[in-house]
């Protein structure tokens, strides 16, 4: 991966964490303070989340510096899996954000007696965080899509569960206000908080997936025994590895050659049979490949790990 390609992607997620963390910063200073003079718990918690995203801006601002540091001697993979361990951590602030959340309005359930309906203001802002929400989701899916940041993908998600939860909590704030029961508020809030724990675990098991080396799909595979087949010379693809270093893919794969060829003619075949690679699989961090004689017995059927093409049929 070029130096420059990774300098752009960096460059695209500061310019996504800044406009989302102004945002977010907007958003959650007009809800909390709303939420409160207005009398709404659910409006309150809906700002607690907005500013775990605000928090979440600022982690993605931080983070984008360490991964356009270039390699070095105590990271020679480059610094790209700081964003995998970032958004895990993102994951944990959400996860404990929605707990707190039920336990508060679960609390507040059991031992209110009576509650007064929250007032209009709570309606007009909520409708207004809808509006900015979308608009900031959309925002974090494009740039993400064009960064190939899985972070920025997880925010964009986290921010599409807020505007399922500020509907919600529009929803349940119209019936509170109509029927004047203040208790449906309480309910609202406790469905916004549960909203927010599957997001969490959600997004906790899609980077758990990067950070233990798997979640390669089976086209991928296919794309790289079809580059070796189309490479003459290149022969039984096997034990083969593709792993995500943040949105880029790093694949090992032994192939067979003639045994007799020399270690330059060899060489050229394993240089085709990565650049077939390249041509048809996207976001290559690093192609390794490892030849051996053809003919000649190994153990490779007896590796505990890498696929062949028996595995995908």
């Amino acid at each position: 991966m070029a130096m420059k390609e990774t300098a752009s992607r960096a460059l695209l997620i500061q310019q996504a964490s800044i406009i989302a963390l102004t945002g977010n910063l907007v958003l959650a200073a007009s809800k909390i303070t709303i939420g409160i003079l207005a009398g709404s718990l659910a409006v309150v918690g809906d700002g607690i989340d907005t500013s775990v995203d605000v928090l979440i801006s600022m982690m993605t601002l931080f983070v984008s510096r360490i991964i356009a540091r270039p390699a070095d001697e105590e990271h020679p993979w480059g610094h790209g899996r700081a964003e995998t361990v970032a958004t895990a951590g993102l994951s944990f602030i959400l996860f404990f954000a929605g707990i707190q959340l039920v336990i508060s309005a679960a609390q507040s359930l059991f031992t209110e007696t009576a509650r007064s309906a929250p007032e209009p203001a709570a309606l007009v802002v909520t409708t207004v965080s809808i509006i900015g929400k979308l608009l900031l989701a959309l925002n974090q899916y494009r740039m993400g899509a064009r960064a190939q940041s899985a972070m920025l993908k997880a925010n964009a998600q986290n921010m599409a569960a807020d505007v399922v939860i500020s509907v919600g909590v529009l929803v349940g704030l119209g019936f509170s206000i109509y029927f004047d029961i203040g208790m449906i508020d309480l309910i609202a809030a406790l469905l916004v908080g549960l909203w927010v724990i599957k997001a969490a675990v959600g997004i906790f098991l899609e980077v758990n997936s990067e950070l233990m080396d798997g979640g390669s799909c089976r086209e991928q595979y296919k794309a790289v025994f079809e580059a070796v087949h189309s490479v003459e010379g290149a022969r039984n693809p096997h034990r083969t590895r593709i792993r995500s270093i943040a949105g880029f893919l790093d694949i090992d794969i032994d192939i067979e050659v003639d045994r007799n060829l020399t270690v330059h003619e060899a060489h050229k075949i394993a240089t085709k049979v990565e650049e077939a690679i390249q041509a048809r699989v996207e976001n290559i961090f690093d192609v390794m490949i490892h030849i051996e004689p053809h003919g000649e017995e190994n153990d490779a059927a007896k590796e505990a790990y890498g696929l062949n093409e028996g595995m995908l049929s």
